[in-house]
């Protein structure tokens, strides 16, 4: 292991790696605990990561609104596009305007392997401690200690432990005077109270729906699991919810007026899969009947369907979390470099910051888009 660099980058995830693919002429060094690099890129978007979104917008995105703003239309989704397509890879559209590599999350894991040489990354690196000595950084691993010039802190979050995931870049935030926001898993299913235990006979299937959390509203599939609700609106309704109650509808494409003629009995008509239709039956104390029998008691029960309101026990944990919602204030970062405003030659870059993208590519994109600012800085 080197002695001392000009710019030290510590993990080597989607930021951290996009920075030593764009950082030329730099004499940089990369440290990741893993045995690997882009061990959470590797598994993300079921094996092939989904790398960015064709709408890409602050609103995306929880997080101070102008400084998310500021930093990605310094390197929006068009020119990480562009980027890719110079190094031979050319992500597909896939749903909702999402990007993903073709064949596997390893296409855009071997761009960074050719733009980074092997000896500016040391690998199964612990970081322990980040101390300054004058204008000098000191950092101590598993393996001895390193000086830098700079250091770049783009160790990620707490999501997925089981890949190497630590704390570390919120302690080395805190150990400068940093504030870091209380933390949570993010993008991540919820566990249900003993009144929705019924829920988890129905694990594996999957239906359309409306979510309210606050004064936010979710459209898309919500999937049954065994721990409780997971699928796509559920893991963005997670980014939004802390505690209290959540509102689904079940039913977001039907009138109920309508269905009060009907002669088909009420599972057939309620556009919910059969299993589902009939265990909120069940809950309800509703015999399965020809929708025009009901009596306006039962119509009133099945109204509950539109606006199905319960709290979440919790959430299924950092485990099982997409990411790591919270991280660093940004009050004290620099938009147009992401150096620290309070220590020269700090820099944060990615998931560490209190920056949260909803599902769809926005959370690499940020790694990119912040990763591209810092070695704008650096030159």
């Amino acid at each position: 292991m080197k002695k001392e660099v000009d710019v030290l980058i510590l993990g080597a995830g989607a930021s951290g790696l996009m920075l030593g693919a764009l950082l030329e002429n730099k004499n940089f060094l990369i440290f990741d605990n893993n045995p690997k690099i882009g061990s959470k890129i590797l598994i993300s978007g079921g094996g092939r990561c989904n790398v960015t979104n064709g709408n890409v917008k602050a609103k995306n995105f929880l997080g101070e609104q102008r400084f998310i703003r500021n930093v990605i239309k310094r390197f929006d989704q068009h020119a990480l596009l562009a980027w890719l397509s110079e190094r031979g890879l050319t992500p597909i559209v896939r749903k909702n305007h999402q990007y993903f590599c073709e064949d596997s999350a390893k296409e855009i894991v071997d761009v960074f392997r050719k733009e980074i040489s092997s000896k500016c990354i040391e690998l199964n690196t612990t970081v322990q401690k980040v101390t300054q000595v004058g204008q000098t950084f000191e950092v101590l691993t598993n393996r001895g200690k390193i000086k830098a010039n700079k250091v770049v802190v783009a160790t990620g979050g707490l999501s997925f432990p089981k890949l190497g995931a630590t704390d570390i870049g919120y302690e080395i935030a805190k150990s400068f005077g940093h504030e870091v926001t209380t933390l949570f898993a993010g993008l991540v299913g919820f566990t249900v109270q003993p009144e929705q235990f019924f829920f988890k006979s129905l694990s594996g299937i999957a239906t359309e729906v409306k979510i309210k959390v606050g004064e936010k509203e979710i459209v898309g599939s919500l999937l049954f699991a065994h721990k409780g609700l997971s699928g796509p609106a559920v893991l963005d309704a997670s980014l939004y919810w802390q505690k209290g109650k959540i509102e689904i509808d079940f039913l977001p494409m039907v009138e109920i007026d309508a269905l009060k003629a009907s002669k088909k009995n009420i599972s057939r008509v309620l556009t919910l899969p059969s299993r589902v239709a009939k265990a909120f039956l069940d809950e309800l104390k509703i015999e399965d009947k020809a929708s025009f029998k009901l009596t306006s008691e039962e119509w009133k029960k099945i109204e509950r369907l539109k606006s199905y309101a319960f709290a979440p026990a919790g959430t299924f944990g950092y485990s099982k979390a997409e990411v790591t919602k919270g991280g660093v204030v940004l009050d004290d970062i620099e938009a147009s470099s992401m150096m620290s405003c309070k220590v020269k030659g700090l820099y944060f870059l990615g998931e560490v910051l209190d920056v949260t993208g909803e599902l769809g590519g926005y959370n690499f994109q940020w790694a990119f888009s912040s990763a591209y600012v810092c070695a704008k800085g650096l030159e």
